[in-house]
């Protein structure tokens, strides 16, 4: 992140010109943090609930299951809670909380339920903790952060503060598939509001993200002929022969590091080991910086698949939706400078960075709304079964979390900020 002066942040943070109110942003606020710490108890007993039930995306009675139980909590605090259907099939409802106030800024929270687990993980390896981690499925990626604009959200209501025209949290059902699900409501939201906080986690060891890559995937499908592999497999035309063929191309572009990223995830063929297979296919999940490198990519697997290895075979490419990439931008650099001030005023350093993770803060950016992204409790492991968050950052994120959503909410940044 470039070196932001508190002489820039004051000048750029529309709405936050004062430096008087920039310095009170580095002062501690007694009263939100003392909430911060009376809420641990409760914030880690409604994570436990919701780690403790499967929502892989696609697992819709899961889903809704963690849904109910989040939105039970809101509802407690006498906020308008809707759950709204998926906006493609086999998803769960997402969900809309909106909280009205007397204030000024339009805030959207996004935070999102589903996971990358099939059902029954939950079972095998529940909420647990050693300490100072927490364990289960999707505990970081992202009930923890979902978990945490609740409580925020309590706090504010607890010390009945009003002074922002709106705070509308989104929890999602689909982030984990590029947001299939929500795109358009996600849209619809963005285009009524001032500001984004994305709580996605944060990285070891006190970061938030500033900048992330683009994500997208591509489907590779090789059609050939099916044949009886002993008697006749010179009649067969053998799919996933030629899958291997188109998957060699892969080996131009890099598999790792801060660039562009293709790597090949998912891979079929053969119904049977007596059978010449007549169908494979792969799954390629390319991740980006530049928008351009995407249109390379494509580019290349299809030159690919005009040219076939085994005879009488076809090779199609298809590509998913993408988000976008959240480039380094002024907008999230200054909301990150008003971060770092308030996490000073409880002894604590935090610091910025990106990485390869896509999310919607993305989709905030390129709508020229100021985004700040990994604003929920710093974890890892994330995808496996490694994952944990870090239990000494849950308060002090939650108090970052409610004084940022303090702090914007009477003083909005300005809308249109460039994304460049």
């Amino acid at each position: 992140m470039r070196k932001t002066t508190w002489a820039t942040v004051a000048a750029a943070l529309i709405g936050i010109a004062c430096v008087h109110e920039l310095q009170a942003a580095a002062a501690r606020d007694a009263k939100v943090w003392a909430a911060a710490q009376a809420a641990r108890g409760a914030q880690l007993q409604l994570l436990e609930q919701a780690v403790n039930v499967d929502s892989g995306s696609g697992n819709v009675d899961g889903g809704n299951r963690v849904g109910e139980i989040l939105t039970s909590r809101l509802r407690a605090l006498g906020i308008d809670v809707q759950s709204l259907p998926a906006e493609a099939p086999g998803l769960a409802n997402n969900i809309v909380a909106t909280l009205k106030g007397r204030g000024k800024a339009r805030i959207l929270l996004i935070g999102h339920l589903d996971t990358v687990f099939e059902p029954g993980t939950a079972a095998r390896r529940p909420y647990r903790t050693d300490g100072t981690r927490a364990y289960g499925p999707g505990i970081s990626d992202e009930k923890g952060g979902v978990v945490e604009g609740i409580e925020a959200l309590q706090i504010l209501h607890d010390l009945s503060f009003k002074d922002f025209r709106q705070i509308v949290f989104l929890i999602e059902s689909s982030e984990e598939r590029g947001s299939p699900g929500t795109l358009g409501l996600i849209n619809r939201l963005l285009a009524d509001s001032d500001v984004e906080l994305n709580l996605e986690p944060g990285d070891e060891p006190d970061v938030m993200t500033v900048w992330r890559k683009g994500a997208s995937t591509f489907h590779i499908e090789v059609h050939g002929r099916a044949a009886h592999a002993g008697i006749a497999p010179q009649d067969g035309r053998n799919a996933a022969l030629e899958l291997i063929h188109q998957l060699q191309g892969l080996s131009a572009f890099p598999t790792s590091g801060p660039g562009l990223t293709v790597n090949l995830t998912v891979m079929q063929a053969g119904t049977r080991s007596n059978i010449i297979p007549d169908a494979a296919s792969a799954d390629i999940n390319v991740r980006i910086r530049e928008a351009a490198d995407l249109d390379n990519v494509e580019r290349a697997l299809r030159k690919n698949a005009a040219t076939t290895l085994i005879p009488d075979t076809t090779v199609t490419v298809t590509r998913e939706a993408a988000y976008p990439p959240l480039p380094n931008n002024p907008a999230t650099d200054q909301l990150a400078a008003l971060a770092q001030q308030i996490y000073s005023g409880i002894g604590r350093a935090i610091t910025s960075g990106g990485n390869g993770g896509a999310s919607e803060s993305a989709l905030a950016a390129a709508a020229g709304v100021a985004a700040l992204d990994g604003l929920g409790p710093v974890g890892g492991g994330f995808h496996s079964e490694r994952e944990f968050a870090d239990l000494t950052t849950v308060t002090p994120r939650l108090y970052l979390l409610t004084r940022l959503l303090m702090i914007l909410g009477p003083n909005p940044p300005a809308r249109g900020a460039s994304a460049k």
